[in-house]
């Protein structure tokens, strides 16, 4: 209330005291038989009703309930702790874990998703388990999810064992929920209600709806209808509430068995128990009376579905609309239509999606009726309240899709530029489309020209794609005219392929542009791009015919002596984790002094480079770490050349007959090993085990007689072993589910591997 208020209302309660002290002495009545008034003030109220008082008090605890206070934010920082306990479950991780370089690697593995590239992605994914940048729960399920819908059950599986029984990372119930499905659609119903009496033991979570919906379907399409009715009355005893997708399975099974009673009965269960259902279980009626030829019978449960005026969603008004389509009720189905374009009033109510819209297309185009689905595509509710529906990229997508099917590439160029001029980006489906469409009819030039919008937009271009295009591109003769789109797909990362690379460089050479040719060699020298054996052999043969053989070799003999396979900027992910250490008393060698030349190999204990499977640490047999100290006898070795330091633990070391050793470093680019780091100091975790006696910095040894000396780097003795994939620190070992003790094995990517210099 403001000051003025506040003043007027004192000097008015003073004002009518002085007129009543007034009144009362003209009337000649005795003061002294009044009370006397109090000189101390009279409390003033702040509201002038008490509705305004409750008004503020309504607003105070709004603004609490939004802006908390501090204190209650803030707790005490003197205040001991909780100690955690150490019995408790650990938990799925939280929406509020997707943040920073953990955010950023689940948008790339999306984009690879989007992309179509699931190996790539897959392999992303793998690697960054052991690096300090662990995947969320979230970028697992997205990448399992992604080979379930590609019907790639085996790898969903594989994935699923590898990020939540061997890299430890907790799963949720989504996690579950697709592992569930895979062995459903697999068939494999048995091992999902393993699964699922695993999550009633061990998770700490219960399952969801949409895990019974899963193996309520496995069940029934396995022809295990009674099991699956004993699984809906589990779940009705564990409290959770009648789900309509559930109910609509088992109606499904039981009106396929021509069970039309027992539907009808669960039916009306259903609608006792849920005043508001899913209109899907009338869509499974309707489409089963259609299909008996009883189409009154349909049409009626149609209408009593109408009559009871439920705010359907999306998928469940689609699902209507596929049916009434599907049996040529075409009047019903454009009224549905139109009456979903009346309810769509966003934010409050989205009643169409751009499904919605896909459907009623496809419709139009599979009649012919073209123009029809363009306005079919715009159209807009007439009720007042109504709003359009803003077109998403997928809705565009389709209809561009249809067009492009049928040869309008005209009216699909129009929508393609309608989708650029307002606030959508092209996906990589909608490009694929036109190039395809463009090959086809035989618009090489235009292809040519939204390949190169392809790779201006970013999107990533995967390499059977780009292998098949460049490939049409060389047989029309266009070999020259690609290179412009190679080279740039070169300067962005991820790289092309070598065999994108080696597609383009012999339609080149075929058609005698020998200099285009060496500009691409040359660019897969700059970024360390492998040359295939097979090219290389083409090239220099072909470059021999001209006469130029000399200039091709000194390229390819530099990329002989370069360092390996491209490796993008980022890096691969580090191994999280100290390296081990391994401590033993110094070794004494007894003998003349052994003379090592060549170039020095400097070798620290930092963490390896983790790029695919587990490193394969090169040595020999299996040393003694403890012991009393080691000695050295035989005759000497003479080798000449600076002494060569490896730092890091000492190496085991073995005796016998001298070894000369001699010749060019040996890269650590073979098997266990990425190619990538072919040609790169390797770092590994734990010390290297090698034969052979060395000088190890930090570590002296204790000889009589000089340093050692050898003649080139030293060689890997015996037969490389394979490591124990490393155990993350922090992270204790899973115990392996009984249903996955044998999963399929998961195959490495050869881009994230590289390729290594020939």
């Amino acid at each position: 209330m403001s000051l003025h208020r506040l003043i007027l209302r004192s000097l008015r309660r003073s004002s009518s005291f002085s007129a009543a002290a007034a009144a009362s002495s003209t009337n000649g009545t005795l003061i002294q038989q009044r009370p006397q008034l109090s000189l101390v003030p009279i409390r003033t109220f702040a509201f002038s009703s008490a509705e305004e008082a409750a008004a503020e008090r309504r607003r105070r605890k709004r603004r609490l309930r939004i802006e908390p206070p501090l204190h209650a934010l803030r707790r005490d920082p003197n205040a001991p702790r909780p100690k955690p306990d150490p019995n408790a479950p650990r938990l799925p991780d939280s929406t509020s874990a997707l943040v920073g370089p953990r955010l950023n690697l689940h948008n790339r593995v999306q984009s690879f998703i989007r992309a179509g590239d699931l190996d790539l992605a897959s392999a992303t994914a793998r690697q960054s388990v052991f690096s300090n940048t662990r995947p969320t729960v979230f970028t697992c399920n997205a990448i399992i999810a992604a080979m379930y819908r590609n019907k790639r059950f085996d790898d969903a599986i594989a994935l699923f064992h590898f990020f939540f029984n061997q890299s430890n990372i907790v799963p949720n119930v989504v996690s579950y929920n697709v592992l569930i499905n895979t062995h459903c659609d697999a068939g494999r119903v048995d091992v999902s209600l393993d699964i699922y009496r695993h999550i009633l033991a061990n998770a700490p979570f219960s399952p969801s709806p949409v895990t019974y919906r899963h193996i309520t379907k496995g069940l029934i399409d396995s022809g295990r209808i009674d099991e699956a009715v004993d699984l809906l009355r589990e779940m009705l005893n564990k409290g959770h509430g009648a789900d309509s997708l559930v109910y609509n399975n088992l109606i499904s099974g039981f009106l396929n068995l021509e069970n039309e009673a027992k539907a009808i009965e669960l039916f009306d269960e259903l609608k006792e128990r849920c005043l508001v259902y899913d209109g899907v279980v009338n869509g499974t009626f309707m489409d089963w009376y259609f299909t008996k030829g009883r189409g009154k019978d349909a049409m009626d449960s149609y209408k009593s579905l109408l009559d009871r005026q439920f705010r359907m969603t999306p998928p469940t008004c689609n699902a209507l609309l596929e049916v009434l389509l599907k049996h040529d009720k075409k009047v019903e189905a454009w009224a549905f239509f139109d009456q979903m374009l009346d309810n769509h009033t966003p934010p409050n109510f989205q009643a169409v999606n751009s499904d919605t819209f896909s459907v009623m297309v496809n419709e139009c185009v599979k009649l012919g009726k073209f123009s029809e689905a363009i306005e079919v595509f715009k159209k807009v509710g007439t009720k007042p309240g109504s709003k359009p529906f803003a077109m998403d990229v997928a809705g565009y997508n389709n209809i561009i899709a249809r067009f492009c099917e049928n040869g309008l590439l005209t009216e699909a160029e129009q929508l393609f530029g309608e989708l650029s001029s307002k606030s959508l980006t092209p996906d990589v489906n909608i490009y694929r489309t036109f190039i395809d469409a463009y090959l086809r009819m035989e618009r090489v030039d235009d292809a040519l020209q939204m390949f190169h919008r392809f790779v201006d937009s970013g999107l990533r271009v995967i390499v059977s794609f780009s292998n098949r295009v460049f490939d049409e591109f060389v047989n029309k003769g266009k070999a020259g005219e690609s290179v412009a789109v190679l080279i740039k797909m070169g300067e962005k990362d991820p790289k092309p392929d070598p065999m994108t690379y080696e597609i383009v460089i012999k339609g080149l050479c075929k058609e005698r542009l020998f200099d285009a040719c060496r500009d691409l060699i040359g660019q897969m020298m700059r970024f360390n791009i492998g040359v295939t054996p097979s090219l290389r052999d083409f090239v220099v043969e072909a470059f021999g015919k001209e006469g130029r053989s000399e200039e091709i070799e000194g390229m390819l003999e530099a990329s002989r002596a370069g360092f390996g396979a491209y490796r993008s900027p980022s890096g691969p992910p580090r191994m999280a984790g100290p390296p081990q250490h391994m401590s033993r008393p110094p070794q004494h060698m007894s003998g003349p002094p052994q003379h090592m030349g060549g170039p020095p190999q400097h070798m620290g204990g930092t963490p390896l480079h983790m790029g695919g499977p587990p490193p394969q640490y090169m040595s020999g047999p299996p040393q003694h770490m403890s012991g009393p100290p080691q000695h050295m006898s035989g005759p000497p070795q003479h080798m000449s050349g600076p002494p060569q330091h490896m730092g890091g633990p000492p190496p085991q070391h073995m005796s016998g007959p001298p070894q000369h050793m001699s010749g060019p470093p040996q890269h650590m680019g073979g098997p266990g090993y990425p190619s990538y780091m072919a040609g790169h100091p390797p770092h590994m975790a734990g010390p290297p085990q090698m034969a052979g006696p060395h000088q190890m910095a930090g570590h002296p040894s204790h000889m009589a007689g000089h340093p050692q000396h050898m003649a080139g780097p030293p060689q890997m003795a015996g037969h490389p072993q394979v490591a124990e994939p490393p155990q993350m620190p922090g992270y204790p070992q899973m115990e392996e589910p009984f249903w996955m003790e044998q999963p399929p094995q998961m195959e490495e990517h050869p881009r994230m591997a590289g390729q290594a210099s020939a």
